[in-house]
């Protein structure tokens, strides 16, 4: 018989087994079905990189690098789009916008006018790339090379229709692998999109709405405006990239910009400088404020610094204006504009308005536009 005293241990060592046993089985059913809540922080940034840029960030970041192109000849002068791709300064267009060009412009989005080189141009494909050396430096549109659009998918497309610069418009890809030939150059696998476009849009770029890459470049449109088609921009990167590795600055011929200069009208004077004017304005809204102080002439500049210009500007929060009239003169345009800021004050709970009427001259330096003052006062 087993001894009293070696029977309690063992008993109390069985006890404590099926304790155990026991207490693992509940806490296994408990993990079973409790949903685990998980704090990391990697996981929100990637939640957060995935989400919808928004649409004025794509927009104004795109058009910076969007140009409209002027081609002439002796027997016409042609108008376009084109958008900065790399760092070289080349820009993406189409062929048939500089087909038998003599002379070459491009037209940035802050108003400045450069001559520009080809350094390629499909024969059957309607696409070309241009070189303008003073844009070398510049980052340019971030470009899809590895996805083909879908049907349904949003888009946005810029451009210079009729002369109007970055023109915005939206739609969708309402068809894929559309194949036809239009004044000698093939399309394949073009995308048709809703997007409206017409004549100055060819060689704008396609920007896909929710990751703000080019897709495409806009080539052709109906009469109304209502279809139009894209390049896809993965069918020609690749030729697109060899002519850039290609060209050297060398043995390009470029204008005189001067030609241009001396050869703009009237007119062609009045909407560049309400463009500089309007363009000034939006970079404010935008908060861009590299942009709007890069439109200041030199008078400017030398008495204001960038960081105090950016500081008289930092509590605006909106800004809406109505262009009220031009004059102009040989070599300046006065432009007037009713504009209301919206600013955030110290010890005020909600933003105030202040209009006022502001007048801004602007007149060439350097060849290019630039605002050489501004005056303004309170109504």
């Amino acid at each position: 018989m087993i001894n009293t005293k070696r029977k309690l241990p063992i008993i109390i060592s069985i006890i404590l087994l099926i304790l155990g046993i026991a207490y693992s089985i509940y806490l296994y059913s408990d993990w079973q079905s409790t949903n685990l809540a998980i704090n990391n922080p990697m996981i929100k940034k990637v939640q957060s990189e995935n989400e919808t840029i928004n649409l004025k960030t794509i927009i104004h970041e795109a058009e910076k690098n969007v140009v409209q192109i002027e081609a002439k000849n002796d027997y016409e002068s042609l108008t376009g789009s084109g958008f900065l791709y790399n760092e070289k300064g080349d820009i993406i267009t189409n062929a048939h916008v500089i087909k038998d060009a003599e002379s070459i412009y491009v037209r940035t989005a802050n108003a400045r006018i450069y001559p520009a080189a080809i350094i390629g141009v499909g024969e059957n494909t309607d696409i070309a790339v241009l070189r303008v050396p003073q844009l070398a430096g510049e980052t340019g549109l971030s470009v899809d090379t590895d996805t083909l659009a879908e049907i349904g998918d949003e888009v946005i497309a810029l451009g210079s229709p009729h002369g109007f610069q970055n023109t915005v418009t939206l739609g969708i890809i309402s068809g894929t692998e559309r194949n036809f030939t239009v004044d000698g150059y093939d399309y394949n696998n073009a995308y048709q999109i809703s997007a409206l476009i017409t004549h100055g849009n060819s060689g704008g770029p396609l920007i896909n709405r929710t990751t703000g890459e080019v897709i495409g470049i806009n080539s052709v449109g109906t009469e109304d405006g209502t279809i139009g088609f894209s390049i896809p921009i993965i069918d020609v990167i690749e030729e697109i990239e060899n002519w850039s590795k290609e060209a050297q600055n060398s043995q390009l011929t470029f204008t005189n910009t001067e030609d241009l200069l001396n050869t703009i009208d009237p007119t062609q004077f009045k909407q560049d400088a309400e463009y500089v004017m309007e363009y000034f304005l939006d970079s404010i809204i935008i908060r861009d404020y590299v942009a709007a102080y890069s439109l200041l002439g030199d008078s400017i500049q030398t008495q204001t610094s960038y960081s105090s210009f950016r500081e008289g500007y930092i509590q605006i929060v909106d800004v809406k204006y109505k262009h009220q009239s031009t004059t102009i003169d040989d070599s300046h345009a006065s432009i007037k504009a009713d504009v209301t800021l919206t600013k955030n004050q110290p010890n005020e709970e909600e933003p105030i308005n202040e209009n006022i009427t502001y007048e801004f001259i602007i007149g060439f330096e350097n060849d290019q536009l630039k605002i050489t003052t501004i005056d303004y006062k309170d109504e």
